[in-house]
């Protein structure tokens, strides 16, 4: 089979591997942009319909594009994004090979590497990795003690309450996605049990402006990860409890009890078809009512330094009800004598990197690297949360990420041509 010959390869044609793209094209740095699927495949079949960003629209920026539409203060639905990222990659003329399935990446020992996949091999100089965080949904160890009689179902295969069984439905995970997922189950009409554990709690507004403008404008989503105290731990925070809504509605804790959704604890097992529950709810959303405090605190910290253009009507800061949970949430749950016919797993996802031949994985399967400086010269790695800064979570991180990181990249390219021995790059500031 023939082997092609490029100085770059991008692993992912999602937001992360466009905005890379784009910025080796700035640089007349020949490249190649390798994707499974379409362009932003996982945006077209891994997202339920009803999904939406958490992130308004005017904050869907990339480099020399982004969104363009007259709704700058919506949010897009999967599609739309999906719509939006093909067309980017019209747009900057992407050397995109789509269908395309990447099966080994490894050093080749003459400072490059060997990329195979189902539609050939590639030799490049340097390999970016920007196929993306989420790409097995990660289950806990007592999803297989289920009952088989109860459906089971991931957010990646979740496509609507209709889709589902009759009866009720338990959804474990309470970060963004499985906050919203309760709330469309609920307004369906569905009996929702929802078991809790750690989770971050946002309004959708503050002070006549939506929680991003505050966090972008603020600094906080300009904070680095060299600035950030426990980064590991900092990478695997849960998603804010947000959703993207004509009607700018809550979906925290307090917004779904509201709708009757019963909030129980984390699970712990399950046993002979009992769900058993943390304890500890009170104490969690405690803790998460705390945090979305102190940041509000800083948020009017920052407000009255500046003098920012916040909404004169709602100038006054005001702040969130404290969540209100039973005083006695049930510590069991009998799925089946409950009527529980489904459970949702929005327990967050793992990368998948069985298809990376290099040295690079840490002891839970995680690429080891310094703000997407992979731990082996040439190889970086893009669209990770809290990749170089708070922003890296989000599509809005691609620009300045793939901006430094191609920075770093052009430096080793100039100072390891292919006949050379490899030499790693300059460090990042």
């Amino acid at each position: 089979m023939t082997v092609q010959r490029t100085d770059v390869v991008i692993i992912g044609a999602g937001h992360s591997g466009l905005a890379m793209s784009r910025r080796l094209t700035e640089r007349s740095i020949d490249h190649v942009v390798l994707e499974r699927g379409a362009v932003a495949h996982s945006w077209r079949a891994e997202r339920w319909p009803g999904l939406r960003l958490l992130t308004p629209n005017w904050q869907t920026r990339l480099p020399g594009g982004g969104y363009q539409g007259d709704d700058p203060d919506g949010h897009l639905a999967a599609a739309e994004v999906a719509e939006l990222l093909a067309h980017y990659a019209r747009q900057i003329d992407a050397p995109v090979q789509q269908q395309t399935t990447v099966e080994q990446v490894r050093a080749d020992g003459d400072g490059a590497y060997s990329i195979q996949s189902d539609q050939g091999g590639w030799n490049a100089r340097s390999v970016v990795i920007a196929s993306g965080a989420n790409s097995v949904p990660h289950l806990p160890d007592c999803a297989a003690a289920l009952p088989s009689t109860i459906t089971q179902v991931t957010t990646r295969d979740y496509r609507g309450p209709t889709t589902l069984p009759e009866g009720g439905v338990l959804v474990v995970g309470a970060a963004a996605t499985g906050a919203q997922l309760a709330d469309e189950l609920a307004r369906a009409g569905r009996r929702v049990v929802l078991s809790v554990g750690e989770h971050v709690r946002l309004p959708r507004d503050y002070r006549g402006r939506d929680v991003f403008w505050w966090m972008d404008r603020s600094g906080v989503l300009d904070e680095r990860f060299d600035e950030v105290d426990d980064i590991v731990r900092a990478r695997h925070v849960p998603s804010p409890q947000l959703v993207g809504s004509a009607e700018r509605r809550a979906v925290d804790l307090a917004a779904l009890r509201e709708l009757g959704v019963e909030l129980v604890g984390r699970l712990g097992t399950v046993r002979d078809g009992v769900a058993l529950f943390s304890g500890g709810l009170a104490n969690t959303v405690r803790l998460a009512d705390l945090k979305a405090e102190r940041l509000l605190d800083r948020f009017d910290a920052w407000a009255a330094a500046t003098e920012a253009p916040v909404d004169a009507a709602v100038d006054a800061p005001h702040r969130l009800e404290p969540t209100q949970v039973d005083p006695s949430p049930r510590l069991m749950l009998d799925l089946q004598k409950q009527g529980i016919t489904t459970v949702i797993w929005a327990t967050g996802f793992r990368p998948r990197y069985d298809w990376l031949d290099v040295p690079v994985l840490d002891a839970k399967g995680r690429v080891r690297h310094e703000g997407g400086v992979v731990d082996a010269p040439g190889l970086y790695l893009l669209g990770a949360s809290l990749l170089r800064r708070r922003r890296s979570t989000y599509i809005d991180g691609a620009a300045q990420d793939s901006l430094e990181l191609a920075e770093h990249l052009a430096a080793h390219l100039q100072s390891s041509p292919r006949e050379s021995a490899l030499a790693a790059g300059p460090a990042l500031v």
